[in-house]
């Protein structure tokens, strides 16, 4: 009874061990390659183009009176 569950504790620890060495060598493997390009631009802003010009609105009260009327112009960049 003692030989077999040194048998199975062996196995169970090798299979960890082994499981371990290829976690840590796939991480290493991904740290090492350089990151993949993201697209910059939110997913609702990819029909704005570049310079138009977005209504935004502040809750706030305003305390002085600008010309702009609270519009932003989207510069990418």
């Amino acid at each position: 009874m003692a030989l077999i569950y040194i048998l199975l504790f062996a196995a169970t620890a090798g299979m960890a061990f082994a499981f371990t060495w290829r976690v840590m060598g796939a991480t290493i493997e991904l740290n090492e390659k350089p990151p993949k390009p993201r697209p910059r631009i939110h997913p609702e802003m990819e029909d704005v183009k570049n310079g138009e010009t977005l209504l935004v609105f502040n809750a706030e009260p305003l305390e002085e009176e600008d010309d702009d009327d609270g519009d932003v112009i989207i510069v990418r960049r």
